[in-house]
């Protein structure tokens, strides 16, 4: 299976005829969807979920999404509600021809029980894509896909959860907020000194093979 790294919270996964997009947001590359029908959304936020990429990309191919059901009520909006299916917490299902459970259920606070989303986590063959949380699932997570900023986030929530999962490897998503030069460097470094796994940071348009 390849992994390939977009700006921000979006990764495309592939494995030879099989392709999975997740989270594809405002930040995302127009390549991250080459090739993509299925894609995955773990919640509303547009730094997750570009409905008018969607919808532009939807003209030449379908596309079929899977998703919470505030990403159908927008969806709707854009002549796209029958794309989507509704996942919930505890579904599992098969997209893109990959195996994939839902997991959490809840967005991380900000502050004041806000922003009180619904927020699904996807667990896909191993790989788990957390979207705005710090969720530990039960199911077995190798590669960790771990938030690295946020107004919801925090260093030691991330290394809580990734020393909770004890994945094989991590690496960080949801890091657009970050400055290149001090921000990464803070917290991969953190990661890399308390994750207690294999941690590096992929490259935004390069892979790794896992």
């Amino acid at each position: 299976m390849r992994l390939v790294k977009f700006t921000h919270a979006c990764v495309r996964l592939e494995d030879a005829e099989r392709r999975l997009l997740i989270d594809p947001g405002v930040w995302t590359e127009p390549e991250a969807f080459d090739g993509v029908t299925d894609i995955l959304v773990t919640h509303e936020h547009d730094d997750h979920f570009d409905l008018e990429r969607i919808v532009e990309v939807s003209v030449s191919r379908p596309v079929r999404l899977f998703a919470p059901e505030p990403v159908r009520e927008l969806a709707e909006k854009g002549g796209l509600a029958e794309t989507v299916t509704v996942i919930a917490a505890g579904d599992e299902f098969r997209a893109g021809g990959f195996r994939v459970a839902a997991v959490g259920g809840e967005h991380a606070e900000i502050y004041d029980g806000l922003p009180g989303c619904v927020n699904l986590g996807f667990v896909i063959e191993g790989v788990y894509h957390p979207g705005d949380s710090y969720f530990v699932p039960h199911q077995r997570v190798t590669t960790l896909l771990v938030p690295a900023a946020g107004p919801w986030g925090r260093h030691r929530e991330a290394i809580d959860m990734t020393r909770a999962i004890a994945p094989e490897r991590a690496f960080p998503i949801h890091d657009r907020a970050l400055s290149a030069d001090v921000g990464y460097e803070n917290f991969d470094g953190w990661m890399e000194y308390k994750g207690a796994t294999e941690y590096r940071r992929i490259p935004v348009g390069e892979s790794v093979t896992l």
